[in-house]
């Protein structure tokens, strides 16, 4: 583990041999209950809370997608989204996989509508894959409300983060079903882990449920954040984080 993590008074959570062989073959794992009932009813009104507020501007920190109810820069729009980016198992899960300091690379939010959602297949990394590692990035998903084969649970192709090169070396019509491809399923309340390098995407809510996520991703230090945490912290976010957090969001 990180030992500056551990200096910040980290206590990392043992992943058990499955996760693990999960995480290092085939690209992903699905953790179940981390986010208790009452945490998750929280989250869900405050990402509803923070959609209404903002309207037309949601999400314009990253990226706003049709049909779509994106949110970005988490950290700043609640105490609520705190333990996201800290959450022990999380963390534990992010060094197993880059195996050296990393931090916050953003903290957004993403609910397909129905009939929108579907992206072209690609990797959270800007660099090449190469076979074995260094991993750049890690992207959680954080599962608000069921994840179902109809409500566009995100999409992976187990095993593309051991591919090497990028995925257009591979994939033409990446917006097309992929043969390989699967859904990360899971009741509300779960976290899906996975490497950054793994082929994935939003998919076509069919339904029309409710599919809100938070998308927690994590990057190497030498790397920049996809939200800059230091030009977008907020003296109200800053006064109550602990040396920990600052770490983790480089803020300082």
């Amino acid at each position: 583990m990180n030992s500056k993590l551990v200096e910040l008074g980290f206590k990392d959570e043992a992943l058990d041999s499955e996760h693990i062989r999960q995480l290092d073959e085939v690209g992903y794992t699905i953790f179940e209950d981390i986010i208790h009932p009452e945490w998750v009813v929280g989250l869900r009104e405050a990402f509803d809370t923070v959609y209404e507020n903002e309207g037309k501007e949601a999400g314009i920190e990253v990226a706003q997608m049709e049909g779509v109810r994106r949110l970005a820069d988490l950290v700043n729009k609640g105490a609520v989204f705190d333990n996201v980016y800290l959450e022990p198992t999380l963390l534990t899960a992010v060094y197993h996989i880059l195996q050296r300091p990393f931090k916050l690379h953003s903290l957004n939010g993403h609910d397909p509508q129905q009939g929108s959602g579907l992206q072209n297949l690609h990797a959270d990394t800007g660099e090449p894959t190469l076979v074995g590692g260094p991993y750049h990035t890690v992207n959680s998903m954080w599962m608000l409300d069921d994840f179902t084969a109809t409500n566009g649970a995100t999409r992976i192709i187990p095993r593309s983060h051991l591919k090497p090169g990028r995925i257009v070396d591979y994939i033409e019509d990446r917006k097309a079903d992929h043969p390989g491809q699967i859904h990360l399923l899971g009741k509300a309340g779960s976290v899906a882990v996975f490497n950054g390098s793994l082929w994935h995407s939003s998919y076509a809510n069919e339904d029309g449920r409710p599919r809100r996520t938070l998308h927690c991703a994590f990057i190497a230090r030498e790397h920049k954040q996809q939200t800059n945490q230091r030009e977008y912290l907020r003296p109200a976010t800053s006064k109550r984080l602990s040396p920990l957090a600052r770490y983790v969001l480089d803020v300082d």
